[in-house]
């Protein structure tokens, strides 16, 4: 990945400022052409048909590249982005307002355990792109598995490019132990790899 600016290493992340937000989008579109294949890698380990309506969860969308790429694979699905920062929706909403008929914005903290119900569901598929290793521990990491395990339909899928500093194998068992049937890392490069799980078919 590229080196951040000297801005973003002295100050902290303040997600909450639209003029910090657009400074900081205007720096990760830069990441665009080594992360927009990846994202297409990720999102061709979902096992569903090409015109699938599908209903979406993106889980820290921030200003909707995620979204970008599913609505490329799947363009008749519906999405719910959910991010705790009303600037990246408000960003994301303007970037994709052209299909604005099939977005639902939802601003929420991962770290609220009301967070599932403020999202609803059931979903059938759910993605998330360099997020949930933000969260303050491993702990509220797993206690997402959970909870996304628990939005999903039953023959749901979550997908998963993350960067997994402590390596994989934990996050592999611990979705397992959510209750998610198929675990798999179809990519690695240290730190950073593609989980993919689905849940059991009832």
């Amino acid at each position: 990945m590229p080196t951040q600016p000297k801005l973003f290493k002295l100050f902290p992340h303040d997600w909450l400022s639209p003029d910090y937000v657009s400074g900081w989008i205007s720096h990760d579109t830069a990441r665009d052409s080594e992360r927009r294949p990846l994202l297409g890698q990720m999102l061709s380990c979902a096992p569903f048909p090409r015109d699938a309506a599908l209903n979406v969860l993106d889980v820290g969308a921030g200003y909707g590249v995620v979204t970008e790429e599913v609505l490329k694979a799947f363009p008749a699905a519906r999405i719910t982005l959910q991010d705790y920062s009303q600037p990246m929706l408000d960003q994301a909403r303007q970037r994709l307002g052209e299909r604005s008929d099939r977005l639902r914005y939802v601003v929420c903290d991962l770290l609220d355990r009301s967070w599932p119900q403020q999202v609803r569901g059931p979903f059938d598929l759910a993605v998330s792109a360099i997020v949930l290793h933000n969260l303050p521990s491993r702990d509220n990491v797993f206690g997402c598995y959970r909870a996304i395990h628990d939005l999903l339909g039953p023959q749901g899928w979550f997908l998963n490019y993350d960067r997994f500093v402590d390596g994989v194998d934990q996050h592999m068992t611990e979705l397992r132990d959510a209750g998610f049937a198929q675990v798999e890392c179809t990519w690695q490069q240290p730190p950073h790899a593609i989980v993919v799980a689905g849940r059991p078919i009832s």
